[in-house]
């Protein structure tokens, strides 16, 4: 590299996120190094913590239900084993960049944060065009070609996502040219540019379905009113609370990540870090709260997890109540 990193007692290991300055230099000192953890890698740690418990049970449950096959909880489970493996990339990333601190290491948790955030919003897609053929062709639904449309999607969002992870790893980076940098090293400006890009189509694209969506909704319960003659109170509230899901939805996922998309357009590699985090943080909020809304709000999945931890606490009981003879 032409850049390396200054040493001093204020100053974080960050090598992942931050400026580089192509006219500094190697300062060695003979007083041991000040260990200082910053405190946006902290919470970005505690973020990734929370992300991987939480999905973690969505996966176990999807998988160990035999009644939870449907195309909808497949993608469901897509969802929760991208957010999972970002999670699980925010904790290693944490851990490799204080403990294991190294070029290679860090190109490979970078590739694979950007892999697993790739699958999230890319599943996040392909769950919001499976709710629209799910009404636009609610009587051919249930059928071989939609479970095949389902598969194809899976293939093409892993595929895509495991092809942009891999790009850095595979020499897209700036660790040779420290001034291609973009605000995420070692991720080059073009690279990050791309991300932003594909983005931007990605909520431009969901944004129009969910709008389909709506005007869907609204026209079946207008034409459930003219059936019977009169609008219920009981439609009005179902076609409520459904056009305010998909708000709550598209805007969860639009004030998560669109501050990132956007800084990573406008922004510079000598910026301070501290902006880089600012909009990093939030963008991965979207991968907590994405189980609440499209797992944990499911009544199957509240039914599963109401089985499963009731099992757990009857076998615990069952175990105390044994004498000492019979265990």
């Amino acid at each position: 590299m032409n850049g390396s990193l200054v040493a001093n007692e204020t100053a974080a290991p960050s090598p992942w996120v931050g400026a580089v300055d192509d006219n500094s230099t190697l300062q060695l000192s003979s007083e041991p190094p000040d260990f200082a953890i910053n405190p946006w890698d902290i919470m970005l740690c505690i973020s990734g913590t929370v992300i991987a418990c939480e999905n973690a049970i969505v996966v176990a449950i999807i998988f160990y239900t035999p009644s939870l096959r449907t195309p909808m909880f497949v993608l469901i489970g897509s969802l929760a084993t991208a957010d999972l493996l970002a999670g699980m990339g925010l904790i290693l990333n944490f851990v490799f960049q204080y403990l294991i601190p190294s070029e290679t290491i860090s190109l490979i948790t970078v590739g694979f944060l950007v892999a697993s955030f790739t699958a999230s919003i890319s599943s996040l897609l392909a769950i919001t065009v499976d709710r629209y053929l799910s009404l636009y062709n609610a009587l051919t639904y249930f059928s071989e070609r939609t479970v095949l449309y389902i598969h194809m999607m899976l293939v093409v969002t892993w595929g895509v996502s495991l092809c942009l992870g891999l790009l850095p790893i595979l020499g897209w980076n700036c660790l040779d040219e420290p001034s291609s940098c973009s605000i995420v090293r070692p991720l080059t400006k073009s690279n990050v540019t791309l991300l932003a890009v594909s983005f931007f189509v990605i909520f431009t694209i969901m944004l129009n379905l969910y709008f389909k969506i709506c005007k869907i909704v609204c026209r079946h319960a207008h034409q459930i009113a003219l059936q019977q003659h009169f609008f219920p109170q009981s439609h009005y509230v179902a076609t409520k609370k459904g056009v305010s899901t998909l708000a709550i939805i598209l805007g969860t996922f639009g004030a998560s990540w669109l501050p990132f998309a956007i800084y990573c357009l406008v922004g510079e590699h000598d910026y301070p870090p501290v902006y880089t985090y600012a909009t990093l943080l939030p963008a991965t909020y979207n991968s907590m709260i994405n189980p609440i809304i499209y797992a944990y709000r499911n009544q199957e999945i509240q039914r599963s997890l109401f089985v499963l931890f009731c099992g757990c606490c009857q076998t615990n009981v069952s175990y105390r109540s044994r004498s000492p003879s019979e265990v």
